[in-house]
């Protein structure tokens, strides 16, 4: 494929659960991985995905030369995948339980990384834990437990059903999501997360909200590079489920941006 698209993906990490020796930062038994779903959905807009190692200046092995500014210049977009908390201290508070401790180690990676993107102007897209991080990382805040701290709000996550929980959002009328479905205004979404936005991020404009409790569902960035994300699974959608959201044409929109980024620097 000549000049193919390239897309970064941040990397989910898993620590292992027996003793290690805790030398902080990045280890060597901890795991990198990309959700075969993930990479799945960008490919199927033509999109290479590229997974992103955390490396930071804490990393036990650093490469002369290459850091996420390297990543950054390299490649076309970025997608932060879903996975584990934001920290509650990333955005100015403690944890009211020690389940929702989170994991500061990825939050530090995620915003070099977005960090290093927005510097390099290229486009970001969050999904789930993504909206939540680009919403913190702009000065916003979380809820770190829905049903506990907005108890009137509908379930948004049941372990059991998983990605088979779903609920309508509104598309708010004169977004740029909402442009993308002219013929839309109530959407069905999949519901996989216990955390939510609380405060938005003053930078950013909200594009959808859930219809049952008004949380919000999508956010985009007012003025300046492309960032936009949302708080369901769009790579769990299935083709031949017509009923849910399709979710396409805002793959297709982030991947248009891209490619602009990427024919404008090979022109250059």
């Amino acid at each position: 494929m000549k000049n193919p698209l390239l897309i970064g993906v941040s990397a989910r990490i898993y620590y292992p659960s027996g003793p290690v020796l805790d030398m902080g930062g990045v280890w060597t038994r901890t795991l990198h991985y990309l959700e075969q779903s993930v990479a799945n959905w960008i490919l199927a807009g033509d999109g290479l995905p590229v997974m992103i190692p955390a490396v930071d200046s804490e990393s036990l092995v650093l490469r002369s030369g290459i850091d996420l500014d390297y990543y950054a210049t390299s490649l076309h977009g970025l997608v932060l995948q879903g996975g584990n908390d934001v920290a509650p201290e990333t955005y100015g508070e403690r944890a009211l339980d020690p389940a929702w401790e989170g994991d500061k180690v990825r939050d530090r990676y995620e915003m070099e990384l977005v960090q290093a993107f927005i510097d390099a102007g290229k486009p970001i897209f969050g999904i789930c834990r993504g909206l939540q991080l680009l919403n913190v990382k702009f000065g916003g805040t979380l809820y770190q437990d829905i049903a506990t701290q907005l108890p009137h709000a509908r379930r948004h996550v049941d372990r059991v059903r998983y990605h088979n929980l779903s609920h309508d959002v509104e598309l708010i009328p004169g977004t740029r999501l909402a442009s993308l479905y002219p013929k839309l205004r109530i959407v069905l979404v999949n519901s996989i997360h216990h955390q939510g936005i609380k405060d938005v991020a003053p930078a950013f404009e909200v594009e959808a909200r859930c219809v049952e409790d008004g949380l919000v569902e999508a956010i985009r960035l007012r003025e300046g590079p492309y960032i936009a994300a949302v708080q369901w699974h769009p790579e769990f959608h299935r083709p031949v489920d017509l009923v849910s959201f399709n979710d396409r044409p805002m793959l297709m929109d982030f991947l248009d941006a891209a490619r602009k980024v990427r024919d404008e620097s090979a022109a250059a």
